[in-house]
């Protein structure tokens, strides 16, 4: 007997999406009092029953039939603990996404919330993190983008397969094609729970090592607006990884960096594995202490509710103490920022002198601030002014040069700081600040003259914007006064002692 065929075509994509985010349960709604009595690590006890149901699924569900798939359950530590497709796959009858299967109540979609029988502590640390809040993107300029001037199909088999489809069921309990299959951190699964454990464990072996390798993050984060994996690979760490991967110990049981690998450190090794001091984490946002993604970078401080769910506050809003009652719940721990990045300095002193650690994240910082002070605050400023003075509309995106904005600072902008973040000097420099300049000098300031000359029929307004915003700004003394004798001098000068004299012309 094969398994279910195809599934039926679901209702209103959009709407369906919207009100399913709408009515999610919120990502700490997990099953924690579900765990097993027994740790994750031991053989599963299970009834005689359960035990018949497994073992007809594999009957089915074997070497021959699904050889893929069996394989690599065979091959796996849930194989090796007991743990089987029923296991997993089972439902109690009358539950949103349960349907009858051969005498069984089963569903398709494995959520947290199954996983959370046997490892809840995880789960709960998932459940709060930015991973489970990634389908939160439905809200989001860059959904915008997709949805409205891209479409729907664009969004689902590009964005949403990273950041996670709202899983909508059919009338008989299967999810619809147009959301399902998806493996997005932030899935929005019918049970109420966020995410996919199988994101990051690529099922049916559910491996740590493959978890820890950074090509499993590189799924997700690489491309235009957050090249990590790329910026992973030019750096050092990259390099050493991809040359030393034959000690990595990727299949270490506890995987302690400085105890069971030194060679390098992988996506994994500093937002969530274990050191000499912490705990693993699948709480991924941990160890963050600056926000890279908006158009202008904040520090973040965490504060954690009794609900187990979690929200950054950036630095200089107050902050409240423990015990305080803050969105309908008491807050139960507070991370400063400074707090999250002496966790993630407590990973780099494994490998690197405290000195080191402290230059990395003075220039890291330096970058960020030169970004956000010479380009983004500015930008930002002019842009507000012209929409205030009615200059531009307050709609998104119909205007050229609201699309320059959104790629100086979603694309490029990103780009720099994360290059600085994860020591990939290109991404920094060529791909990052270079490529913000430029755009900023060539194309979005000619496009502010143009948008008040439309209005006023002259520049003077953009003028005046300049000369408020940018050019008390040092850096752009070159902009508006030429480079200088001095600079261009000390640069004719390095080109004749290297290629001879003359060789600037």
């Amino acid at each position: 007997m094969r398994r279910i065929g195809r599934f039926a075509a679901p209702m209103g994509w959009a709407i369906a999406c919207l009100l399913s985010l709408s009515l999610a349960v919120p990502a700490f709604a997990v099953n924690q009092t579900a765990a097993k009595k027994v740790g994750a690590d031991q053989m599963i006890k299970k009834s005689a029953a359960d035990a018949a149901i497994g073992k007809k699924c594999i009957s089915c569900h074997g070497a021959e039939d699904d050889p893929g798939i069996y394989g690599e359950w065979k091959k796996s530590s849930h194989a090796a603990k007991n743990v089987d497709c029923y296991d997993c796959h089972k439902a109690k009858q009358g539950e949103k996404a349960a349907f009858a299967h051969h005498g069984a109540s089963i569903q398709v979609i494995v959520t947290p919330n199954t996983c959370a029988n046997c490892h809840a502590a995880e789960v709960a640390q998932q459940q709060r993190s930015h991973h489970a809040k990634a389908g939160n993107i439905l809200a989001s300029l860059d959904n915008l983008l997709g949805e409205v001037i891209g479409g729907p199909a664009a969004v689902n088999a590009g964005c949403l397969q990273c950041h996670g489809s709202t899983v909508v069921l059919d009338d008989k309990g299967r999810p619809t094609p147009q959301t399902w299959p998806n493996t997005g951190i932030g899935r929005i699964n019918p049970d109420g729970s966020l995410g996919s454990c199988s994101a990051c464990h690529a099922r049916h072996s559910f491996s740590s090592a493959q978890a820890r390798t950074p090509d499993t993050c590189g799924k997700c984060h690489l491309g235009p607006d957050h090249p990590q994996l790329e910026i992973y690979n030019e750096s050092k760490h990259g390099i050493l990884y991809r040359a030393k991967i034959k000690e990595m110990n990727l299949d270490s049981k506890k995987w302690v960096v400085g105890a069971d690998y030194t060679a390098a450190p992988t996506c994994a090794t500093c937002h969530m594995s274990a050191t000499r001091e912490q705990k693993v984490t699948h709480d991924v946002g941990e160890r963050i202490s600056w926000t890279l993604r908006p158009a202008i970078s904040t520090k973040l401080n965490m504060i954690r509710l009794s609900t187990g769910d979690e929200f950054d506050q950036p630095e200089g809003q107050p902050l409240p103490k423990v015990g305080d009652e803050v969105k309908g719940a008491k807050v139960t721990e507070i991370l400063t920022w400074t707090q999250r990045r002496d966790k993630m300095k407590d990973v780099c002193v494994a490998c690197h002198s405290a000195n080191t650690v402290a230059g990395q994240y003075k220039q890291f910082d330096d970058l960020v601030e030169l970004y956000n002070d010479k380009y983004a605050k500015p930008i930002a400023a002019v842009m507000k002014e012209l929409e205030d003075k009615g200059y531009l509309t307050h709609q998104p995106m119909d205007a050229k040069i609201k699309w320059t904005w959104f790629e100086i600072w979603h694309h490029e902008g990103r780009r720099a700081r994360h290059g600085a973040a994860m020591n990939g000097p290109d991404y920094t420099w060529w791909h990052g600040i270079y490529e913000v300049s430029q755009h900023t000098y060539f194309k979005w300031i000619p496009e502010l003259k143009e948008v008040v000359r439309q209005k006023d029929g002259n520049e003077d307004f953009a003028n005046a914007l300049l000369d408020k915003h940018f050019k008390p700004i040092a850096g752009h003394d070159w902009f508006f006064n030429g480079m200088g004798k001095d600079a261009i001098e000390k640069v004719r000068k390095g080109y004749d002692e290297r290629y001879g004299k003359g060789a600037l012309k």
